[in-house]
């Protein structure tokens, strides 16, 4: 079973942080999927996903996240391609749209195994994602 709820907090900006619990796999990613879709079409376009009640995620959720990320960059038309991968490759880019917190052990390692890591930063408190908004 996978709950999604979000709350909106204004720092510098609007942050949507939504706050998951339950695996995502295979079974429920489209859930996922359809929640985030939905804060999009609504106006959200700076996100924290609290993965603090998650103990898993499988290729199906990171692909949820890929494709918010995607879709965050062509809504502020952030940088393109090639500069995007210059930036990766040297280990200067992160995301300023989306960020994650309270990884678990296990969330947080699949999540570098995937590369993840490389361009959405990784925080451990709440309260320091929403202030690294802007």
């Amino acid at each position: 079973m996978l709950d999604i709820k979000s709350t909106t907090r204004v720092a510098s900006i609007p942050v949507n942080i939504v706050h998951i619990a339950g695996d995502i796999d295979s079974s429920n990613f489209q859930t996922f999927q359809s929640f985030l879709d939905d804060q999009v079409a609504n106006g959200s376009r700076h996100f924290i996903l609290n993965f603090k009640n998650v103990n898993r995620i499988s290729s199906a959720g990171l692909r949820v996240i890929h494709n918010l990320f995607n879709k965050l960059r062509e809504l502020h038309k952030d940088v393109d391609d090639d500069e995007l991968r210059k930036r990766m490759s040297t280990g200067v880019y992160k995301s300023p749209y989306l960020k994650v917190v309270n990884l678990s052990a296990a969330v947080e390692e699949v999540f570098r195994l995937g590369g993840f890591d490389i361009y959405i930063e990784i925080f451990q408190d709440e309260e320091q994602a929403v202030n690294s908004c802007h």
